[in-house]
C-alpha cells in the first residue's frame, strides 16, 4: 500500500491511504482516508466510486434476457446469486414459477458459489483455502460453461440441465473439501476491527459480518425463497463482532452450505429446468422488490416495468457497500499494520460497492 500527503507536524495527521494488490480490492481501488495519530487511526472514510460499473443504467437498455448477463458483474464472487435475485424479481412480475428441478438447481448452485465466494476471502489467512476452490469450482464449470461468469439463470429457469452424473460429482468434490478444510489460528485478529451490533444496524451490514456481531439475520432462514424453506438452515453467528469472529463465521458457515449441498442433491427432482417463453418478455406495469442471502449479505433488487420488454427502472442493493459504509465506524482505535486484516473481514467486492 502507498501512502500520500504526510505532513511534518506533530499530531494527528490527514493521509490518503490506497490499498495495494495483496488485499481483497485487487480488482479496483478502493481509498481511504485516515487521520492518524502516530499509527493509531483516529477518522477514517472510505472514498468509493472508482470503479463504478454502471450496471443499473445499463439494465434499462437491455431486455430481461440479456439483464442476466450484466448481473453477473459487479460482484465476480457470487455471480450465480446476482442472477438469482434479478430472475426472481422479473418471475413474481410475470406471475411465473420456475420449475420444480430449476428451483432446487438454483438452491445447489447457489450454495456452491456461496462457498466458492467464503473460501476466497478465508485464503487471505491461509492458501489452502484457495486450492480448495478448485473441485467445485470444476463442478459449476461443467453445469454452467463458465468459470466465473456463470449465465446460467434464466427467467423461468435455468439454461439447461445439468450433466448425467453430475450430482455423484458433486458430492465427491464437497467430500473433498469438506476433509481438507483448515483450522487457522485465528487467535491474533481478536479485538480488531470490533463492529457492535447497533452500529451494524445502523448502517445496513449484514450477511456473515453482521451476524459475528450478534444479528440474527440469514434470509435463507428467516424468508421463503427458492428450496430454502424445505431445507435446515442453522444460523452462525457470534458476539465480539471482531475480525476473529467475522473469519470465524465464514469458516463455520462453509461447513453449513456444504451441508446443504448435500442435502440438494439428495432431494433434487426430476423433470424440466424451465418455461417456454414468449419471443418479446414484457413485465406488465408495476414495481416488485425481491431480496436474497448472497454470500457477502443481503442482495435486493427493485424492479420498476412500464410494460415494455426492457426495465423502466431496475435498481440494486449491494451488501459491500453497507458493510465498507460501515468501516468510519470501525477503523479508529486501530494501529495501521492491523488495517489488512480488518479490511479483509469485511468480505466485499470493489465493484458490488459501485455498481
Amino acid at each position: 500500500m502507498t501512502v500520500a500527503g504526510i505532513g511534518a507536524a506533530a499530531g494527528p495527521t490527514d493521509i490518503t491511504l490506497e490499498l495495494g494488490p495483496h488485499h481483497p480490492s485487487t480488482h479496483g481501488s478502493l481509498r481511504l482516508r485516515l487521520q492518524l495519530d502516530g499509527d493509531v487511526v483516529v477518522a477514517a472514510e472510505p472514498m468509493v466510486g472508482a470503479l463504478h460499473r454502471g450496471a443499473e443504467k445499463l439494465f434499462e437498455v437491455r431486455d430481461y434476457r440479456q439483464v442476466l448477463m450484466l448481473a453477473n458483474r459487479h460482484d465476480w464472487l457470487s455471480a450465480f446469486n446476482n442472477e438469482v435475485v434479478i430472475a426472481l424479481a422479473v418471475e413474481r412480475m410475470l406471475g411465473m414459477e420456475a420449475p420444480p428441478r430449476a428451483v432446487w438447481l438454483r438452491t445447489l448452485m447457489c450454495e456452491l458459489n456461496r462457498v466458492l465466494s467464503h473460501l476466497m476471502f478465508l485464503g487471505w489467512l491461509d492458501p489452502v483455502f484457495l486450492r480448495l476452490r478448485e473441485p467445485l469450482q470444476a463442478v459449476m464449470e461443467e453445469a454452467t460453461g463458465g468459470r466465473i461468469h456463470f449465465v446460467a439463470t434464466r427467467i423461468g429457469g435455468l439454461y439447461q440441465d445439468v450433466p448425467a452424473g453430475w450430482t455423484g460429482r458433486v458430492l465427491e468434490s464437497l467430500d473433498a473439501v469438506a476433509s481438507r478444510l483448515p483450522s487457522p489460528d485465528l487467535s491474533p485478529l481478536v479485538g480488531l476491527g470490533v463492529l457492535s451490533g447497533s452500529d451494524a444496524l445502523a448502517f445496513g451490514v449484514s450477511g456473515p459480518v453482521a451476524r459475528a456481531s450478534g444479528l440474527s439475520i440469514d434470509l435463507r432462514r428467516d424468508t421463503s425463497y427458492l428450496a430454502y424453506d424445505l431445507l435446515d438452515v442453522p444460523l452462525v453467528s457470534r458476539r465480539a463482532g471482531d475480525a476473529a469472529d467475522r473469519f470465524a463465521c465464514l469458516l463455520e458457515q462453509v461447513r453449513v452450505s456444504l451441508d446443504l449441498v448435500r442435502q440438494c442433491c439428495d432431494r433434487l427432482p426430476e423433470g424440466p429446468v424451465d418455461v417456454k417463453l414468449p419471443k418479446n418478455l414484457r413485465a406488465p406495469e408495476g414495481a416488485t422488490y425481491t431480496w436474497t442471502e448472497n454470500p457477502s449479505g443481503i442482495a435486493g433488487c427493485y424492479l420498476v416495468s412500464r410494460g415494455a420488454v426492457t426495465p423502466w427502472r431496475l435498481a440494486l442493493r449491494t451488501p459491500s457497500f453497507n458493510n465498507v459504509s460501515a468501516l468510519p465506524a470501525v477503523l479508529p482505535g486501530n494501529r495501521v499494520a492491523d488495517l489488512p486484516a480488518i479490511l479483509a473481514s469485511f468480505f466485499f467486492v470493489v465493484g458490488d460497492i459501485d455498481k
